[in-house]
């Protein structure tokens, strides 16, 4: 579920937009940057939080 709403996110911005994404749990710090790039898009840097989670940077493919 958490691509859906990532590739929502994406498709509402511009080509080469920027998105920020907070990701918890194995699965989607895995499978959402492979998914991204997959798809066209870039993954600009991974930071990992204090908490746990993953902040993604990622860039918009196409245009």
């Amino acid at each position: 579920m958490t691509f859906v709403r990532t590739r929502l996110a994406l498709d509402r911005l511009a080509p080469g937009g920027i998105l920020l994404v907070k990701l918890r749990g194995e699965e989607p710090r895995a499978n959402i940057p492979r998914t991204a790039v997959e798809q066209g898009h870039a993954v600009l840097d991974a930071t990992e939080q204090p908490d746990g989670s993953l902040w993604l940077r990622l860039r918009k493919g196409g245009g």
